[in-house]
C-alpha cells in the first residue's frame, strides 16, 4: 500500500465534500453531476481495494448500516426547550413587555427573526470535527439516537469544518430542523404515484417519518435537508450572540437559512413577521410561523426559562393551514357532464382566517383508499386560495360510530341509475335531463371562458330552470323581457341588461361556441384548435375520429368524445335550434399561413391549473411539436408552463431563472410563430 493511494483517497474525500457542500448547502455547484459521480466512483473503487483506509467520515459511508431493532435513548447535555406560541400581535407585544420588565431600563435590545420551519428538531454532536451523534428532541430531556439516519442527509457534514481554513472545536452541539423542500417533496410524490405507491400528505409528516425509519437505507432515499439555528454548547470558542452563532455555524459548513434576519428594533421584527406571513407560500419549505429571539446570549442567560420554554424567545405562529374537525356528512355533487363528486360537510372550523364548512373529497376511489367515514375526525388543509381538502381521518380518535360511505347506485338529484367504469374512478349520471346537469350546463355556456353572458351565473341559471323558462341553452335565446321582469330579483334594468347580453353572445367566435357546448375534453384551448382547423361547426360535426386525431395536440379520448357528441340526435337538435337563433357557427377570421414552429430541444415543466387545458393535453401539445415535458424543474428546464395555484415549482423556476409562460404564450409559440431565434416570447402573457 503506497502513500500515493492514501493521498489520493484523502484528496478525493476533500473534493467530494467540497462539491457536495457547494451543491447541497450553497446551491452553487461548480461541476456537473457527471463529474461529481466520477469522483465518487473513483473513491468507492479505491476504498474497495483498500478497506483498511475506510474511515467513518468518508462520503461513501453515509449509508450502510443495517436496520435497527429500535432507537436508543439519548440524554441531552442541555435541555432542548420548546417555544411559547403567540397567535396575535398583541401576544407578541405582551411577551416583549414581560422581557423588558426583567431587564434594566437602559437595556438596548437586538433581535434575530427567522421563519419557523415545520420539520423535526434535532441535535448534532461533533467531537474533534467528526459527527458522533444525532438525536431527536424527544421530551426535551431524553431523545432518540438517529445518528445512522442523519448521516444519510446530504447537507449534514460528516466532518467539520467542511473547508480546512479554521480551527476545529473539540466538542460542539448544533441544533436545527430537518425538513423536506417543497419542490423535492412534490417530485418524490410524483415518482411514488408512478410506482403505484401512496403519496405523502405534507412535507412535515414526510420529513418526520423519514428520519424515524429504523432502516437508514429508507431514509437515504428521501430528499431531506437540514437548516441549523442554534449552538447547544461549544468548547474552545467564544460566541456572544445568536447572530454570531449563525455566522460561526455557516463558517463550519452548516446550512443556515438565508431568510434569517438581524433586527435592530422591535418594529423591524414586526415588519419582518408580517412580511413572511404574506410570503409563506413563496418559500421552498413549510413554515408555520416566525421565531423571534433576543440576540445577546448574555441577556438570554439573564432571562432564563420558565418551565420548558425560554423567556428570551417566542414563536409568532401563522394562521393554521391545517385543522382537525368532525366530518358530519358525505354528500354528492352532480356536475354538468353528469360526474358525481363527493364532498364533506364539516363542523365549522377556522383555517387561514376563513370559516370552513365544506371540503373536497376528490373522488370515490380516493375516498375509499383513505377510508374516510361519516363521523370521522378529519384533517383538512387549505393552501393559499385552494378549495379546502380533506387529507385523511384521524383514526386514533374513532369511537366506533363512524359509518363507511357507499357509492350511490342512483343519482342523488334525479334518481336515475348511475354508470361507472370498471375501476369506479368516474361515476356519473347518464340522464341528460337531470336538473343538476341542466343548470350546470347553462352556467357553463354563459361563463366568461365560453359565451360570456354577463349577469348569467349559477343562481340565475337555477332560477330560470326552476321557473320552467330554460331547459337547455337554446332556450336562453327565446327569453323575453316580460318573462324576466317578473322574476325575483329582476327589475326592468336588470332584465333588459340580461336580454342584451344574451343577444350579444350570438356573435361570439366559433371557439367560444364549442367551449360552451361542454363536450368532454374540449376546453378553451382544444376548442381554439378545432375552430382554427375546421372553420365551421358543420365541418367539425362531419369529421371522423382519425381526422380529429390528426390535429396536433388532440388524442383519441377527445376525438371519440367529439364524434359521439355530434352523432347524438339530441345534440343535433340543439345545434339546429342555436342555428335558428342566429348563433354564429363559423370562423370567419382570416387564415394566416405560418411556418410550423418546432419545440425541438426545449424542455418544459407544467404546473398549476391551466384554464381549458388539462396537463395531459398540454403535454400532448408540446410533445407533438417536438418538445419534452419533465416532471421537475432544474437548471436544464427551458420553460415553466404555469397556471393557477402553481406552487413550489414556480418558486424553483424563478430561483433558477427559468422562463415562465402561460397557456397563451405556449399557443403563441406553436401557432403564431411569434418567437424569435433568441427564445424570447414577443406576445402573450408572461407570469
Amino acid at each position: 500500500m503506497t502513500e500515493n493511494i492514501k493521498d489520493r483517497i484523502k484528496r478525493l474525500r476533500e473534493l467530494i465534500n467540497y462539491h457536495s457542500y457547494r451543491y447541497h448547502t450553497l446551491d452553487a455547484p461548480e461541476i456537473t453531476d457527471a463529474e461529481y459521480d466520477v469522483l465518487v466512483q473513483e473513491l468507492e473503487r479505491l476504498e474497495r481495494e483498500n478497506p483498511l483506509l475506510i474511515t467513518p467520515d468518508s462520503p461513501t459511508q453515509r449509508v450502510g448500516n443495517e436496520p435497527l431493532p429500535e432507537f436508543a435513548k439519548v440524554e441531552h447535555p442541555y435541555p432542548m426547550t420548546s417555544l411559547t406560541d403567540a397567535f396575535s400581535r398583541e401576544e407578541v407585544d405582551a411577551w416583549l413587555e414581560r422581557v423588558c420588565r426583567l431587564l434594566p431600563d437602559d437595556t438596548t435590545l437586538q433581535f434575530v427573526a427567522e421563519p419557523k420551519i415545520d420539520g423535526l428538531a434535532v441535535a448534532l454532536t461533533y467531537e474533534n470535527g467528526l459527527l458522533v451523534r444525532g438525536a431527536t428532541r424527544g421530551d426535551g430531556q431524553i431523545g432518540e439516537d438517529i445518528t445512522a439516519n442523519v448521516r444519510t442527509i446530504r447537507n449534514v457534514p460528516l466532518r467539520i469544518p467542511v473547508q480546512d481554513d479554521m480551527a476545529v472545536p473539540p466538542r460542539i452541539e448544533v441544533r436545527g430542523e430537518i425538513y423536506m423542500p417543497r419542490d423535492l417533496f412534490d417530485r418524490m410524490n410524483e415518482e411514488r404515484e408512478v410506482r403505484g405507491e401512496a403519496s405523502f400528505a405534507n412535507p412535515r409528516n414526510a420529513a418526520a417519518g423519514s428520519v424515524r425509519q429504523l432502516d437508514p437505507r429508507i431514509t437515504a432515499g428521501r430528499p431531506l435537508r437540514l437548516f441549523v439555528y442554534a449552538i447547544g454548547f461549544v468548547e474552545g470558542v467564544k460566541v456572544e450572540s445568536q447572530w454570531d452563532a449563525l455566522a460561526y455555524m455557516r463558517q463550519l459548513g452548516f446550512a443556515v437559512n438565508p431568510d434569517i434576519r438581524l433586527c435592530e428594533s422591535y418594529s423591524d421584527v414586526v415588519h419582518y413577521a408580517e412580511e413572511w406571513m404574506n410570503k409563506r407560500d413563496e418559500l421552498n419549505y413549510e413554515a408555520d410561523g416566525v421565531v423571534i429571539k433576543i440576540n445577546s446570549l448574555a441577556l438570554q442567560g439573564q432571562l432564563g426559562a420558565v418551565g420548558n420554554a425560554p423567556r428570551w424567545a417566542i414563536a409568532y405562529k401563522f394562521p393554521s393551514r391545517e385543522a382537525i374537525t368532525r366530518l358530519q356528512e358525505i354528500r354528492v355533487n352532480v356536475g354538468r357532464t353528469g360526474a358525481l363528486t363527493p364532498y364533506a360537510v364539516l363542523d365549522p372550523v377556522q383555517l387561514s382566517g376563513v370559516t370552513i364548512r365544506q371540503a373536497s373529497l376528490h373522488n370515490f376511489e380516493d375516498l375509499a383508499r383513505k377510508d374516510i367515514r361519516q363521523g370521522d375526525m378529519v384533517v383538512i388543509k387549505r393552501a393559499g386560495d385552494v378549495i379546502p381538502q380533506v387529507i385523511g381521518p384521524v383514526e386514533g380518535l374513532r369511537t366506533g360510530v363512524e359509518v363507511p360511505f357507499e357509492v350511490p347506485a342512483a343519482c342523488p338529484v334525479c334518481g336515475e341509475p348511475v354508470v361507472s367504469d370498471e375501476e369506479r374512478v368516474v361515476v356519473y349520471c347518464d340522464n341528460p335531463t337531470c336538473p343538476a346537469q341542466v343548470v350546470r350546463r347553462i352556467e357553463h355556456w354563459a361563463s366568461r371562458g365560453a359565451m360570456d353572458i354577463d349577469g348569467m351565473g349559477e343562481k340565475v341559471a337555477a332560477l330560470l330552470y326552476e321557473k320552467g323558462l330554460v331547459k337547455s341553452v337554446a332556450d336562453l335565446y327565446d327569453l323575453t323581457f316580460a318573462q324576466l321582469e317578473g322574476l325575483e330579483g329582476f327589475g326592468p334594468k336588470r332584465a333588459e341588461n340580461l336580454i342584451q347580453a344574451i343577444a350579444a353572445s350570438k356573435d361570439r367566435p366559433l371557439w367560444r361556441l364549442l367551449t360552451g357546448l361542454g363536450i368532454l375534453g374540449a376546453g378553451e384551448q382544444v376548442s381554439r384548435l378545432l375552430a382554427d382547423h375546421f372553420r365551421s361547426i358543420d365541418a367539425l360535426a362531419g369529421a371522423d375520429e382519425q381526422e380529429i386525431e390528426a390535429i396536433a395536440g388532440l388524442g383519441p379520448h377527445v376525438s371519440h368524445a367529439l364524434t359521439t357528441f355530434f352523432a347524438h340526435e339530441r345534440n343535433q337538435e340543439l345545434i339546429e335550434r342555436l342555428r335558428s337563433a342566429s348563433v354564429n357557427m363559423v370562423d370567419e377570421t382570416p387564415v394566416v399561413v405560418t411556418e410550423t414552429i418546432s419545440l425541438e430541444g426545449l424542455t418544459f415543466v407544467i404546473t398549476g391549473t391551466l384554464d381549458g387545458l388539462s396537463r395531459d393535453q398540454a403535454k400532448e401539445l408540446i410533445e407533438a411539436h417536438g418538445g419534452h415535458v419533465s416532471s421537475s424543474v432544474s437548471a436544464k428546464t427551458d420553460y415553466l408552463l404555469a397556471g393557477e395555484n402553481a406552487g413550489s415549482k414556480l418558486d424553483k423556476a424563478r430561483s433558477l431563472g427559468v422562463k415562465l409562460i402561460g397557456k397563451e404564450d405556449l399557443l403563441a409559440m406553436i401557432e403564431n410563430a411569434e418567437i424569435g431565434a433568441s427564445g424570447e416570447i414577443s406576445t402573450g402573457r408572461l407570469l
